[in-house]
């Protein structure tokens, strides 16, 4: 048993995940110098962490090496890194206080629910809602660790000023909206799946 889970450890996918935790030091490290080149390098080091987290899903499905620590690694690295991001950016003066405490607390309940829901013995799927509030976290997080208004080109044609504090903002807010209806859902799902098996426990 514990040279599989060695094995499992160490396998590409889930050697790819580790590697997007160990990336985090790195952009605090930069981010918290505050300058324009600071930013830009975190930036850039975020989104090649973030970059991982579409590989190692790939590369274990296709190569056959999904795994139980890969299952455990892979959410909890999307999770440390947003959230490691969010806390700094909250020194920084970057992002909302009371936004952080609205993601943090959601992201507790829902882990505490999964727990008894696997307690339980049940499989609850993630909804498109969480898979999109994780999608706009990241790149609300990307917007805000570049920080400065910028000229963006857009299809090789034309520029306009860009402010990512601002477009960051809005980005997150959004997350937080489907963060709460995508954990009503889980709610929702998780007391029908229970109230299913005990209906058929009393069968």
């Amino acid at each position: 048993m514990n040279a599989t889970l060695r094995e499992e450890f160490w396998n590409l996918p889930n050697f790819l995940t580790l590697l997007r935790i160990f990336m985090i030091p790195a952009v605090m490290f930069f981010i918290w110098g505050g300058e324009p080149e600071d930013c830009v390098i975190a930036a850039w080091i975020y989104s090649a962490a973030t970059l991982t987290d579409f590989f190692d899903g790939y590369l274990a499905r296709k190569q056959g090496l999904v795994t139980v620590m890969g299952k455990f690694l892979d959410p909890l690295a999307d999770k440390l890194i947003v959230m490691a991001m969010l806390v700094m950016l909250v020194a920084l003066h970057r992002v909302s206080g009371s936004l952080v405490v609205i993601v943090l607390a959601r992201e507790i309940t829902v882990t505490g629910l999964r727990a008894v829901a696997s307690i339980e013995g049940l499989v609850i799927d993630a909804g498109q809602d969480g898979k999109l509030k994780t999608a706009l976290q990241m790149l609300g997080v990307l917007c805000l660790l570049v920080h400065y208004r910028y000229d963006v080109l857009f299809y090789g044609l034309y520029s306009m000023p860009v402010d990512f504090h601002v477009v960051g903002t809005w980005v997150l807010w959004g997350s937080v909206l489907f963060s709460l209806t995508s954990a009503a859902e889980y709610f929702r799902k998780f007391f029908a799946a229970l109230d299913a098996k005990r209906r058929g426990g009393a069968a």
